[in-house]
């Protein structure tokens, strides 16, 4: 049996009527948008509302995609014409739209020029990001730039072809400056506090060892807004790629598939034009970080102790952890924790927390519990250890929060409670020095985990309560297993 024939350009006269497709001559639409990172979030995300607002008659905010690395995204989607499937799931229910913003592919690894070209092209207004915490270059300890890294270092040397998100962005902004296009404005979309001070921090310091002149030009003239972004987008799957080739008839090589909810909240500060996505729901708002606070302690903070917790019982994806209802409860005290640790209005606060669990047990969304443990050791310090730290100065009860960084520890050693082993995905964690190379005892397990100073700091482990709840917790779950450990703590 011969398969359907490609999803593209040609083929979009053969969709059935009720698939919407993109209303504008894609011929005219021109870029505004280079975007770093080209995975599913951006394409469930970002390039929705760019597709709505070239829908809009906005002609001048189409896409540049960028690959830092891999050439998949590129290699799916250049066939197509760009062109890919958005689909929001939801119990029982499937919509689904072609989206055509983005406009253009890069490989940055294979055409470096071309990311760089694209960056510096007056044309476009703005940088967007999508790479993971780990993408930043962060020196944990300093929160400044880490020179350390090898891929900084030879990103820094003279006449090196970039490589690192710091690199391009470094290089497309020092070629505008000298031809004097207008200042950029950058966005990071990734889980971050304060991403946009982070990302400003870091790029300043990095363009500052490039050059002084580009060093001030970056921090003087490049704007850098805060940004909060929320949408749940699960890696897609051959059971996706066939219930979309069902509903259109053509087949699609790699089509999103997300939650209806979304969520993206930008700090109103722009170097030049504001990109015209009100319409489609994005805030533009003179204070990010109670928004950034809430998601990152509430959602992000959630899904990570989901993660481990999954990882450790056996549960494949969320809708399957939190159908237990032992993680129903331990969610439920965990919000109770973290909750008051934000800065937003309670009702505001309360509203987002109420919808997370119905949100978290979508079964069309299965959110593979794997996959939301990668890079762990770079988030828990924000998600977790941030609101607990605050917690234990005001003395006041952990014991949901301590479950969670203990569940996340019993994790690393890669095998479940059932001694199934899994893969962990944690480069950090892999090349921690002092991480142990075989199973140990709780205790001793406990203490080397509270030398990863990346992690824990030089404070939480000297607190005594902190280190004597840890260890409580760590036991509890080797001896028990995490979901009797749960049970028998939060009912």
């Amino acid at each position: 049996m011969s398969q359907p024939p490609r999803l593209s350009a040609a083929t979009l006269d053969r969709l059935p009527p009720a698939i919407a497709r993109p209303g504008y001559d894609r011929s005219t639409a021109r870029a505004g948008i280079v975007h770093l990172g080209v995975g599913a979030f951006h394409r469930g995300h970002q390039a929705v509302f760019a597709d709505d607002a070239l829908a809009r008659g906005e002609a001048g905010w189409g896409i540049v995609a960028a690959s830092l690395r891999s050439p998949d995204t590129r290699d799916a989607l250049a066939p197509q014409d760009g062109l890919y499937t958005f689909a929001l799931r939801d119990r029982g229910s499937i919509e689904a739209r072609v989206i055509g913003s983005i406009l253009a592919l890069i490989v940055a690894p294979e055409d470096p020029e071309a990311l760089i070209a694209a960056i510096a092209d007056p044309a476009i207004k703005l940088v967007t990001l999508t790479v993971t915490e780990k993408g930043y270059g962060i020196d944990r300890a300093t929160g400044g730039l880490d020179r350390s890294d090898p891929a900084i270092q030879a990103d820094l040397a003279a006449g090196a072809v970039p490589r690192t998100a710091l690199g391009f962005l470094a290089a497309g902004i020092d070629r505008r400056r000298l031809a004097g296009a207008p200042p950029l404005t950058v966005i990071s979309c990734d889980n971050l506090s304060k991403n946009g001070e982070i990302l400003r921090t870091v790029l300043a310091e990095f363009a500052s060892l490039k050059s002084e002149a580009l060093g001030r030009y970056v921090s003087d003239e490049i704007a850098f807004p805060s940004s909060m972004v929320d949408r749940i987008v699960p890696a897609s799957t051959e059971a996706d790629r066939a219930t979309i080739e069902a509903m259109l008839g053509v087949r699609d090589a790699w089509p999103i598939l997300a939650e209806p909810a979304f969520d993206w909240i930008i700090e109103d500060r722009f170097a030049g034009p504001r990109p015209p996505f009100e319409a489609s729901g994005v805030r533009f708002v003179a204070d990010v970080e109670p928004y950034e606070h809430m998601k990152l302690r509430l959602l992000n903070g959630a899904h990570t102790a989901i993660a481990a917790i999954g990882l450790l019982a056996g549960f494949a994806t969320v809708p399957k952890a939190v159908a237990d209802p032992s993680v129903g409860r331990f969610l439920n005290r965990y919000w109770d924790e973290t909750e008051p640790t934000l800065s937003i209005e309670p009702v505001v606060s309360r509203a987002y927390r109420d919808a997370l669990l119905p949100r978290f047990s979508n079964p069309d969304l299965p959110h593979r519990t794997s996959q939301i443990a990668t890079d762990a050791s770079l988030k828990v310090p924000q998600r977790l250890l941030a609101p607990l730290r605050e917690r234990l100065e005001r003395g006041e009860s952990v014991d949901a929060l301590v479950f969670a960084v203990a569940a996340w520890l019993r994790s690393c050693a890669g095998v479940s409670d059932a001694g199934v082993p899994f893969e962990i995905k944690d480069p950090a964690l892999s090349a921690w020095a002092g991480r142990p190379s075989a199973p140990l005892p709780p205790s001793a397990e406990t203490e080397a985990f509270l030398s990863f100073e990346p992690v824990f700091g030089r404070d939480l482990p000297q607190h005594p309560r902190f280190v004597s709840e840890l260890r409580e917790a760590v036991a509890e779950i080797a001896d028990q297993g995490v979901l009797a450990a749960m049970k028998r703590r939060f009912g």
